[in-house]
């Protein structure tokens, strides 16, 4: 249990270090319709629970144990990392509530030529890892299924507000490109 708990403590710090200035930033708004409380309550809820039933031998992961673990920990890294460039492909329109302005440049290189929200897949992501790191099926469809939900959330309010303020502009990447997985989704 030692080694593996700084290791994932140690990547949980350096995954999550960045979502606090995000997540400061963020401010209310009509355009958000409440979803970044909506993510934070979600997400926060889901992930006590989580940790909670991550203890339950009954729901614990018996198989692999080791091999989940770290393959929880690369999906947690290769996930922050696919946000931290998602971070610099928008720049200043990286925010953690919902805005949008008529100027506003829709980026298509990247990560965002292939998926309409790779933060949101990217966040997915280090959510997933998390639970697989913490051995646990139940977390796993506990963190899963809160992550689906509140980014699904999310990505309708988001898409609404890009496409009655940017337009045609923004109508044009959404056919071009999935929400979330390439070519599926």
């Amino acid at each position: 249990m030692w080694p593996y708990a700084l290791i994932f403590w140690a990547v949980e710090l350096w995954v999550f270090y960045p979502e606090f200035g995000v997540m400061r930033g963020a401010k209310k708004s009509e355009k958000d319709a409440k979803s970044f409380q909506v993510i934070m309550i979600g997400l926060n809820v889901a992930f006590f629970l989580a940790f909670l039933i991550a203890w339950f031998p009954i729901l614990q992961i018996v198989s692999y144990r080791v091999f989940l673990f770290f393959a929880g920990v690369l999906l947690m890294v290769a996930g922050s990392l696919l946000r931290r460039h998602c971070f610099r492909m928008l720049g200043a329109s990286f925010t953690g509530d919902v805005r949008a302005t008529p100027e506003q440049q829709v980026v298509t290189r990247g990560a965002y030529s292939l998926v309409r929200h790779p933060s949101y897949s990217a966040a997915i992501m280090v959510n997933l890892g998390c639970a697989l790191a913490l051995g646990s099926w139940a977390a796993v469809i506990i963190l899963l299924a809160a992550s689906v939900i509140v980014y699904g959330y999310r990505i309708s309010v988001e898409e609404r507000a890009l496409r009655t303020t940017i337009g045609e502009p923004y109508e044009r990447f959404m056919s071009g490109r999935k929400r979330l997985i390439p070519f599926i989704y």
